[in-house]
């Protein structure tokens, strides 16, 4: 690594829920990021005992002008330079976007080349599960300032408002959804009993695909979009990035699922994070955007 690369910003500033049971939101966003070697500013937009599907869960959101006021803060602290990325998750209502919108305004005022990632945590195949305020928030005012996003098929369903049954559809709704680099996890794949993470930026759409495990644990997308933009960070290409994060997430669920536990493992399995050996489907696809201007 140059000397350039080393003393450029590598703290992270990851907003999502707190679990104090479990491996999801912030939880596993940090553990990622900082066993793959990042600092890590971890904000939290909800409290949580663990996560709602196990069962009833008493939350605490900060009261948001509490929670406007300490990220204020943060784009007031004179460690702001060590910044090189924001990455937001599942918000606590509606009224935090514009909070987080306006740190990552400032994070990138004084690091231009700052990466922020928005993961739309808002739903899945049930639908919804957080108040469609709070999702519109994420598809109004976090979505079209991404650089990357990474919903999974149905949160980007939603956002698009219409099923996308299949890859091309998908492809369509994501080349429409703003960020220039799209992250769709479960794509659908072309693999029999299988499923997918769809990666689709200005030049290429890339399918990295493996067998579906039944019933997962739950963090499995905010442990990708942790471990994705890591990959960025560190300086691997979007292909090599894609491959890497796929092989594993799908290596600590496998591992985890084997286990038969109802949280993913990550303490158990970091050493997937740095060098996972699952292998992984990865195919290229027809770029539309491409076909166009040929």
């Amino acid at each position: 690594m140059n000397s350039e690369k080393a003393d450029a910003p590598r703290a992270v500033i990851v907003i999502s829920s707190h679990v104090a049971r479990g491996s999801v939101g912030n939880r596993a966003a940090v553990f990622a990021l900082e066993t793959l070697g990042f600092p890590v500013w971890a904000v939290p937009t909800v409290i949580l005992p663990w996560h709602p599907g196990h069962g009833r869960a008493t939350r605490i959101v900060p009261p948001l002008d509490q929670f406007k006021a300490l990220m204020g803060d943060l784009e007031r602290a004179p460690w702001l330079g060590e910044v090189g990325a924001v990455l937001s998750g599942y918000l606590g209502e509606a009224g935090q976007a514009e909070a987080v919108a306006s740190l990552v305004s400032a994070v990138k005022a004084k690091t231009p080349d700052a990466v922020y990632i928005c993961d739309p945590v808002m739903g899945d195949s049930g639908g919804l599960y957080v108040p469609e305020p709070t999702a519109a928030a994420m598809r109004n005012r976090l979505m079209p300032i991404a650089d990357i996003a990474t919903p999974n098929r149905y949160e980007l369903e939603w956002m698009a408002g219409a099923p996308l049954p299949d890859l091309k559809s998908v492809i369509a709704a994501a080349l429409h959804a703003g960020p220039r680099t799209m992250l769709v996890t479960s794509a659908p794949s072309m693999m029999t009993g299988g499923t997918g993470n769809l990666l689709l930026d200005a030049n290429q759409a890339l399918l990295a695909e493996h067998r579906l495990i039944d019933k997962p644990p739950n963090g499995l997308g905010d442990l990708t979009a942790a471990v994705y933009l890591a990959r960025i960070l560190s300086g691997q290409p979007p292909i090599k990035a894609l491959q890497s994060t796929t092989a594993a997430v799908y290596e600590i669920l496998a591992r985890t699922a084997k286990r038969g536990g109802d949280e993913l493992q990550l303490e158990t399995d970091a050493q997937s994070l740095s060098h996972p050996m699952a292998m992984v489907q990865l195919r290229h696809l027809t770029h539309p955007g491409r076909d166009r201007r040929a």
